[in-house]
This record gives C-alpha cells, structure tokens and sequence, in this order.
C-alpha cells in the first residue's frame, strides 16, 4: 500500500490516518451538463490491515446513477473492500490451519494485533475462497510445474500420475438454517432496541451478507482429483462441490495446465467407481493406462474372505492373502480361476451371492487388474497421494459439529488446496499485483 504523505498515529493499539479535506482532491473525472459529480466532502472510512485498523478522511463524490466515488480510494487499492491484501493472507492463513472460526480470530488477535469477530473473519474468507476458484478457473494461478519436470530419473522418461475420488463433507440442511434464524430474530430484536428505524435499516443493508440455500441432505459427496510425479515432488490437487460432470470438466482444465499429453507415460491409479473411470475415458483419453489402486481391491477381497469363512478366522485371513498373491504376482486371469474354484466349494447363498459379486467387480475391471506388467513398467499400484489429500483438503470442513453451506466449503477447499500444493505464494503475489 502507498501510505506517503499520511500520518499515521497509534492509538489504542489502532492507527488513524487523516487527510486534510482539500476541494479538488483526485476529483472523479467525465462530468457532464446534465449529470455531475457532487462534492459530498470529507467521509471517513475504516481499512483492515495486517497491522490494525487504519482510518482514513477522504473527499467523496457522488452522481446520479453511478452512486458514490472516491479517487483516493482507487489510489490506495481500497476501493473494493474493506481489508488489504495482507490482512486478508492472515485470515485466510489463520483460518485454514485453525479449528474454527472463534478461535481463529483469537489467534488473529493474539498473534498479530488484528482484532476481527469471527463472523467479520468468516466473511472475509468465504469471499477469498470464492475468488480462489474465479481465478484457479480463469487460468490466472497455476500449479507452477508441468509434465517436462517430471522425470522418472536422469535419463528417464516423463511420467504423471492422474487420481481421483469422492469424499462426505457435511452440510447445513434448509431446515436445520430456518430453526438458528428464528432463535436468533428475539437477540437482534433487544439488541436493536434504542436505535433508530432509519439507522436499524442501514446497518442491516450494509452488513447482511448474500444467503445461500440450505443442503436437502446433511451429506454431500465433493470430488477431488490430483495430479502427482513419480517421487511425489510434485503434487496439485483441485476439488468441486459439483458432480462428476463438473469433476471431468476441472480435471481437463487442469491437465491443460500440466501440459498432461506430452508427459512420456501417463497413468491413472484410482479406486473402482465407474464414475471416475467415465470421466477419465471422457476427458483424459490420453491416458496410457488406468490402474485399480490395489488397497480398495483388498478391501472387497477382504469383504468376501469374511462372509464366507467367518471374521477373524483364520482360514478368511489365508484365503485372503492367497486370492491377493495371484492377482498381483499372475494377474487377474488367476484371481479369477481361484475365486470361481471357491465359489464351487460353498454351498450357502449368500456365501455364493458375495463371491459372483466379486468375480463380476474383477471381471469388468480386468485390464486395471494387470498389476505384473505395471511392477514391471515401474507404476505405482497404490492412491496414496489421493487419499491423503481426501483428507488434507477437508480437513477444516469436519471440525465437530460443523455445518456448512456447499459454496462455502467448496471456496475453503480452493484455499486448502492452495496451501497443500505450494500456489499460496504466488496467489497472493497476484493479489498484491491485482491491488496495486
């Protein structure tokens, strides 16, 4: 910020900065005969910093259609909100890493001098993550790597690993919103007793925040796809509150951006929804091969161990581990011989029922299943990356007893996503270069 030629005092741990009212002080420009700009002299107006709030006395204009317009605030890069670039890293710093909003806020203050109340905090970083995603999908931050950086060794070849998966996060239902709005109507009502019908209606005007509808159901599904290298080096994650649709849609914009279709060997290795199998064929066919992540594979080997042979038994635990051997030292064609041998030896319904549903999961993901030639080739077998960042990017979404509306979660993910995967820096370097 281009604070020259103000004076700034500290005053109870607040900074004032005033201007001398000047009649002609940046005045707004394109008047004309019919409508022009009306000199509505000094106003004051407060700006959250990262090192307090700042209060500063400037000359306003007003014109007919246009509504208020102040020169100096253009000038100061404050023109649009209430708060500086820093201030905003801070909050948004604060609150990904932090529980809850409360307590966030009291970090804030504790840590950096910023008194800001938890809703004002909220707020601010709703509207950040919000901005996260514009600019994540009009291409103005990206994940600063691309294929060429991902070798395998020195001489090796280029090699990108794609995931994807879904993941619960919890939202506030229509309903569970009306019941707190109508427990909180008696509060604001004795609140507001005293002030004026006017001043009442202007401070609800300015300060009551855009509503967003309640979730039909308390669980929502988010996708989350992520791109990584051989070694892990390198890793970029995105997520959405839409569909698989929407997923597929991010997950081609993002490749655009890893420059995916000119890595030398190019791989996905995801669990067995046929949804995110789709949406690769879809909209990443350039892929060289998809792999069954071989630890959901175990759990539905594991599934079926169990109904037929008893939890805990130790013949389920051999039949387990034997069924796993010969898919991942023969492949599936063996797994598959060795399932259809058991099914023959069980007389029980459900026990027969659960290994055709296994044979028929096997079968119709049999070329995932080549586990082999991908050792052999040097592939992973294994999502860990995906599902560590499952965990990472909503982690701050299930706090307890958090609720929250779909946009707004989606928004801190972005932010999450930001920090988890090194664009924290360069998001809010275009941040300051976008204020300046």
């Amino acid at each position: 910020m281009r604070w020259r030629n103000f004076a700034a005092s500290c005053m109870n741990g607040q900074f004032s900065c005033e201007q001398k009212p000047r009649k002609r002080l940046f005045p707004p420009r394109g008047n004309d005969k019919t409508n022009r700009w009306k000199n509505k002299g000094p106003q004051g107006v407060n700006h959250l910093t990262a090192n307090g709030t700042i209060r500063i006395r400037r000359t306003v204009f007003w014109r007919r259609n246009d509504g208020s317009d102040s020169r100096l605030d253009q000038w100061l890069g404050i023109h649009d909100t209430g708060v500086s670039v820093a201030a905003r890293e801070l909050c948004c710093r604060a609150t990904v890493t932090g529980p809850s909003f409360r307590k966030s806020a009291e970090n804030l203050k504790r840590l950096g001098q910023i008194t800001v109340s938890s809703t004002r905090l909220r707020l601010i970083v709703e509207n950040e993550g919000r901005h996260a995603i514009s600019c994540r999908d009009k291409k103005l931050i990206g994940p600063g790597w691309d294929a060429s950086d991902c070798k395998t060794s020195i001489d090796g070849p280029t090699r990108i690993m794609v995931g994807s998966d879904g993941v619960m996060v919890p939202l506030i239902t229509q309903s569970e919103k009306q019941k707190r709005r109508k427990n909180r109507r008696p509060r604001r009502r004795k609140k507001a007793k005293g002030q004026t019908a006017i001043a009442r209606k202007r401070r609800r005007k300015s300060q009551k925040p855009k509503r967003c509808r309640g979730a039909d159901n308390p669980y929502k599904e988010f996708k989350i796809a992520t791109f990584y290298s051989q070694d892990h080096q390198y890793q970029h994650a995105v997520g959405t509150a839409g569909n698989h649709k929407a997923l597929g849609r991010l997950m081609r914009r993002e490749a655009a951006k890893l420059r995916l279709d000119k890595a030398d060997e190019k791989l996905s290795i995801s669990d067995g929804a046929k949804w995110i199998r789709k949406q690769f064929q879809i909209h990443l066919s350039m892929l060289d091969a998809m792999i069954l992540d071989y630890y959901h594979l175990s759990e539905h080997v594991a599934k079926a161990a169990n109904v037929c042979f008893g939890q805990g038994v130790d013949k389920a635990e051999q039949w387990r581990t034997k069924t796993l051997s010969a898919v991942y030292e023969e492949g599936p064609a063996a797994m598959l011989v060795l399932i259809n041998e058991t099914r023959k030896t069980v007389r029980a319904k459900a026990k027969r029922e659960e290994l055709r549903k296994l044979e028929q999961y096997v079968g119709e993901r049999a070329e995932m299943l080549d586990y082999p030639a991908f050792r052999e080739q040097g592939f992973d077998i294994g999502s860990g990356p995906t599902e560590a960042f499952c965990k990472t990017l909503t982690a701050r979404l299930k706090g307890s007893g958090m609720r929250w509306d779909s946009p707004n979660a989606e928004g801190m993910m972005a932010l999450a996503a930001l920090d988890q995967t090194g664009q924290w820096n360069a998001y809010w370097t275009l941040q300051n270069a976008l204020a300046a």
